[in-house]
């Protein structure tokens, strides 16, 4: 067939169907930026990711923390040491081809520490890790009522491992 007997839709340009892919930029925010703007730097990332045709799936707002190690990066002239920092991550599905313009845009954002983009599985995709929310997991002090009966029990077991011991002793 030549192109004047083709279907509309046959003729012409190929029209490619990309499918998209799931991505997570975390990143951290310089502690040096006062608290109200971090806000702004993060919309500012989001914007980023959507002005590139990103669609913004779920996010995790940027929260003051201490960090596990010292980082050093070089600003205005030296090199500065920080122990804390704004940590906060957003997941976003994306052609891959625009992800490239994403990096760059990122990595020209000065108020980052540092960042990280990753391509995400499908199962990684559906089940995103809450990072503060597990943070305060951690700090939750669970108190337990010990009674007369569980008290007893407790100092049960902890006769029988200093009999246990003892015994051993008179055998050797």
């Amino acid at each position: 067939m030549t192109d004047k007997n083709m279907p509309a839709a046959e003729a012409g340009s190929e029209i490619v169907e990309r499918e998209l892919a799931s991505y997570e930029l975390a990143f951290h925010v310089l502690p040096t930026v006062a608290e109200g703007e971090v806000a702004a730097v993060f919309q500012g990332l989001k914007d980023i990711i959507t002005n590139n045709g990103g669609t913004l799936t779920v996010e995790e707002a940027p929260a003051r923390f201490d960090l596990a190690y010292d980082i050093v990066k070089y600003l205005e002239g030296r090199n500065r040491k920080f122990t804390s920092a704004y940590f906060g991550w957003v997941r976003f599905e994306i052609d891959p081809t625009k992800i490239d313009e994403i990096t760059e845009s990122v990595a020209g954002t000065k108020e980052l520490l540092r960042h990280l983009l990753t391509r995400l599985t499908k199962l990684e995709a559906e089940n995103p890790f809450y990072f503060h929310a597990a943070l305060e997991d951690d700090k939750k002090v669970e108190n337990i009522e010990v009674n007369e009966e569980t008290a007893a029990v407790v100092k049960d077991d902890s006769n029988k491992d200093s009999d246990d011991e003892t015994s051993s002793e008179d055998k050797a």
